[in-house]
């Protein structure tokens, strides 16, 4: 049996399964140098980081979507209405606090990162044959390899990183529960390996990248969450290994595994550099929403002059500057759904 590469294995491995390990590996032979930064943020880290990266692959999903004709008739009403929902859905929540709507999103985004890992894993397991305890053991693991340092976090000390913003999450300390969730995180995943092997020696068939995806999974959300306590290193671990599988799988997926009939203008993206223009048109993009967050929200990476206070307007232009990314981590549940 051949091993269910996406793409191919050395791009596979380099972009899609080998940014958690790669990034790891830096954490951990610069570990002294990251913690002992005070300011962990530069502006090139928030660049790289949260512009070129996180808020890039929230635009990937325009090259499954709305960028391509056929895609967009097919799936037109919910493309339309999905981002008005969202919008009047964050002016609602905003009405609130912004707390209510930054904890509202951030739950959402953890959810929509589970998911994005259970999706890989399903991908590279299409090929196995398929009972409902292979099924529901591979669930188990990955979703233990996500949702333990969740928990984690949820019951722990206070941690040194947020994910949007301070205080979004329930917590709730309990030396207690973090013993009974670690025991039970070592069982689930004790129970993955035993199986795997028995099922590996049985079929003499080693499935190289699913169960890469799950080693991978397993140590950047642990060491991401639970083992390291530090900002930047959680940004490292969350968004790198999140964001670079994410641009990749369309790119392979999308615009270079599809004819030109299928994908219409993109089919440009086939030639001329290709995967180059695909980085720049998404790098371009996330820039330009940064820009305006910095301009209208924020004010802290790029300083821009106004002598217009845009405060009392922040209930209209943060749910509207959010609608790519909410819509993004809703729509991303429906489009990669296959019968095959």
């Amino acid at each position: 049996m051949e091993q269910p590469w996406i793409h191919k294995a050395k791009t596979d491995s380099l972009l899609i399964i080998g940014p958690s390990f790669f990034v790891l590996a830096v954490v951990l032979v610069f570990q002294d140098y990251i913690t002992s930064i005070e300011d962990n943020y530069s502006f090139y880290t928030w660049l790289f980081l949260i512009v070129f990266i996180d808020v890039a692959h929230v635009y990937a999903t325009l090259f499954k979507t709305y960028f391509v004709k056929e895609e967009f008739l097919k799936d037109k009403k919910r493309l339309i209405l999905l981002p008005v929902i969202c919008f009047v859905t964050g002016m609602v929540l905003f009405s609130f606090g912004s707390l209510i709507f930054w904890s509202f999103l951030a739950y959402i985004a953890v959810f929509h990162f589970i998911r994005q890992q259970y999706g890989f894993m399903r991908l590279y397991a299409r090929n196995e044959v398929k009972t409902k305890t292979s099924v529901w053991i591979d669930n188990l693991a990955i979703y233990a390899s996500t949702i333990y340092p969740m928990l984690f976090w949820f019951f722990s000390p206070e941690r040194k990183f947020n994910w949007f913003v301070e205080n979004e999450f329930f917590r709730f300390e309990s030396e207690v529960i973090l013993e009974i969730l670690f025991w039970a995180y070592i069982a689930i995943l004790s129970l993955y390996v035993i199986r795997t092997i028995i099922v590996s020696v049985k079929t003499k068939f080693f499935n190289i990248p699913k169960n890469s995806i799950i080693l991978g999974t397993v140590l950047s959300w642990y060491f991401g969450i639970v083992y390291f306590n530090d900002d930047l290193i959680f940004t490292l671990l969350n968004v790198v290994s999140h964001g670079i599988p994410y641009m990749a799988l369309v790119y392979f997926k999308e615009i270079d595994g599809k004819g030109g009939k299928e994908i219409g203008v993109l089919t440009y993206l086939k030639r001329y550099n290709g995967v180059l223009i695909y980085i720049g048109i998404l790098v371009v993009i996330a820039f330009s929403e940064e820009f305006l967050w910095e301009f209208f929200v924020w004010n802290e990476n790029i300083a821009v002059s106004t002598n217009f206070d845009f405060s009392g307007w922040q209930f209209l232009l943060v749910p509207l500057l959010s609608v790519p990314q909410f819509t993004h981590y809703i729509l991303d549940g429906f489009i990669w759904k296959t019968k095959k």
